[in-house]
């Protein structure tokens, strides 16, 4: 349906494109020299860097009696496809003959916001009734494109004082099977409602209570508006008025939380946590008891004799013991597994940073785009971390290579990320949505990973070479490597991978729902401390199972754990890309080309995250946990 919107309305939108991108591009290009001086100077410059990417806090906005209040228009799109957006003046609607946009954050234009300047003449404690806004004299063509849209559940987006304000389009009943009667009508008067104390505004809404809509049926409307070839002409009208609130500017986030355009479904989920801590309890007490009982019982008999050797203690011998000279040869493409775990590292530096920043209250409703922006930030600050870590485990398994290593680790998740951004963009610059980045946008981006995230990768890489001592073995490790005996199918990978992938996924599934419900839908989060609680739970269940299949798998005499660990537990990201399918399925109305693209697209690059974190803390537990063991055996 857009597709004919977009053609039907190319030739209006020629002047307004232009204008929008020059406007628009004085403000991308202006925070493009921005990031430029931020990467030509030393840390001060580096700073500048951030407050140019970071948006804008939003302080309160006085105002006096009678001052104007720009009331911005935003985006519209399909209730139920919350990323397939398109600026609202692509719809046939009331318009000023000079569209002035307004200048976004970052954040804001990776949102999909494209706000713009309306005719709506709003001030400042003034009640307006009945203001005629523009008369239109519509097309059929045009009746048409506003009947698919609202037929599609079309609703709108405006913007007061950083307040989104959210209305439908129109009004559709569908009733009766014989006669079946399908009624399709446009709101064409709304009520806004502003909240107020003192100089600022509160809140704001919009309302169509008591308004009859304007009838779009197909072959006439009724009332003397049928749709004829000379068009059908409506006229837009508007009322404000402004209520006085007790609730203080500080606190007015709180009111647009209560509010209910959207579906209400985020509360204190109990429940999810009760489940993930017992399920923590519970592998905490496995490993913590029942292993350690097991080793205990492995070590007495292990240093029985405790001036023999360990080629001696091989005679007769059988299980985890008997591998200690094999047990810490180093893996195969160990340059890869370095990168993994660098890049890991990072994002757990980043999911961390971005959760603390949460919960010191930096990201509310009234700022659009700020988890964006921070998220963008931060993975270009902590790419240092992910150099670092790599290149020095790289060098502590005697790794040659460092410099292949470090362009690996910087391109370990780049690649995969720009790829699906282009194809992703690709089709929302071919449908014509407000989600396809501007190229300015595109620059700053690209420009922030060259000039930044680059950088302090290869910064991070020969500082980690450098700084990087010795592997610490307990063991020594025998030039030939031992054969490994037939192990049985409990034992093989695919087993592990189930166990390792699903038992961290069981503890967060319940909290999933509602992380995908404010990705993908409407709900605002904002239960950081519980969520704080399930990442903590989250990553103790990857260590504890971690520890127990390795435990498994030397028993059965095979010393093949570093990349085994990894992926055991990393496969919790093939369980969280299978519940986005069910999520997709059963728990959303999305559907169409552009949301389904964007949907998986990006599903899958967060699978690919969790691997790499849950791959990180799985490989450093049982690292930790086998230089333990062997640590405590008697090996002379």
């Amino acid at each position: 349906m857009m597709q004919r919107l977009v053609k039907a309305d190319a030739e209006r939108r020629d002047s307004e494109e232009s204008e929008e991108a020059s406007e628009t591009g004085v403000v991308m290009t202006a925070r493009l020299e921005c990031s430029g001086l931020c990467v030509a100077g030393r840390s001060m410059r580096l700073c500048v860097l951030v407050l140019c990417l970071l948006p804008h806090f939003g302080w309160a906005v006085s105002y006096k009696q009678g001052d104007p209040v720009i009331l911005y228009v935003n985006k519209v799109g399909p209730y139920h496809n919350p990323q397939e957006t398109y600026h609202y003046y692509t719809l046939p609607v009331c318009r000023p003959k000079e569209v002035r946009h307004k200048a976004l954050s970052l954040g804001e234009v990776l949102d999909g916001d494209r706000m713009a300047e309306s005719l709506y003449n709003i001030h400042f404690k003034e009640n307006t009734e009945r203001q005629t806004l523009c008369k239109l004299t519509l097309s059929e063509k045009e009746v048409d494109q506003l009947r698919e849209a609202i037929e599609e559940l079309y609703y709108f987006e405006f913007v007061l004082d950083d307040i989104p304000i959210w209305g439908f389009v129109g009004y559709m009943e569908e009733s009766g099977f014989l006669p079946h009667s399908h009624k399709v009508g446009l709101w064409t008067h709304l009520d806004f409602n502003i909240e107020y104390n003192g100089d600022s505004v509160i809140f704001a809404n919009v309302s169509v209570k008591d308004v009859k809509p304007e009838p779009l049926e197909e072959g006439g409307g009724g009332a003397g508006h049928g749709v004829s070839s000379g068009g059908l002409t409506v006229t837009h009208t508007y009322s404000v008025r402004w209520f006085e609130s007790t609730l203080p500017h500080s606190r007015r986030a709180e009111r647009l939380r209560d509010y209910s355009f959207f579906p209400k479904t985020l509360e204190i989920h109990w429940l999810s946590i009760i489940n993930s801590l017992v399920l923590v309890v519970l592998l905490l007490g496995f490993v913590i008891i029942i292993l350690m009982r097991v080793l205990k019982n492995d070590f007495a008999r292990y240093n029985v004799e405790e001036d023999g050797s360990c080629d001696d203690l091989d005679q007769g011998d059988n299980g985890w013991k008997i591998i200690h000279t094999d047990v810490f040869r180093f893996p195969p493409y160990k340059s890869l597994l370095c990168a993994v775990l660098g890049v890991g590292a990072q994002f757990l530096t980043l999911a961390t940073g971005i959760i603390v920043m949460a919960l010191l209250g930096m990201f509310n409703v009234h700022r659009h785009g700020a988890i964006n922006s921070a998220a963008i930030v931060l993975y270009a600050l902590t790419s240092c971390v992910s150099g670092y870590c790599s290149c020095s485990f790289y060098t502590q398994i005697q790794g040659q290579r460092w410099v292949w290593n470090i362009i690996l680790t910087s391109a370990l998740f780049s690649a995969p990320l720009f790829f699906t951004w282009s194809v992703v963009n690709s089709v929302h610059w071919w449908s014509g949505s407000t989600q396809a980045l501007p190229a300015t946008t595109v620059l700053l981006l690209l420009g922030a990973w060259v000039l930044v995230g680059f950088p302090l990768t290869v910064i991070g890489g020969i500082v980690g070479k450098n700084r990087a001592g010795n592997f610490q073995a307990p063991c020594r490790t025998r030039n030939i490597p031992r054969q490994i005996p037939q192990q049985p199918w409990y034992k093989h990978m695919a087993v592990h991978m189930a166990i390792g992938g699903f038992l961290p996924f069981s503890a967060i599934s319940v909290e999933l729902y509602y992380i995908f419900a404010t990705a993908w839908g409407r709900e605002h989060y904002t239960l950081y401390g519980i969520l704080l609680c399930v990442f903590a739970i989250l990553l103790s269940v990857g260590a504890c199972i971690s520890v127990a299949l390795t435990y498994f798998l030397l028993s059965g005499e095979d010393y093949r754990w570093w990349w085994r660990s990894v992926l055991s537990t990393g496969s919790t990201g093939i369980f969280i890309f299978v519940y986005s399918l069910f999520y997709y399925h059963n728990r959303s109305n999305m559907s169409g080309l552009v949301q389904s693209v964007e949907f998986f697209g990006y599903s899958l690059l967060t699978a690919f995250v969790f691997s790499l974190m849950l791959g990180t803390v799985s490989f450093w537990a049982s690292l930790a946990f086998i230089r333990y063991i062997y640590r405590s055996l008697k090996m002379d």
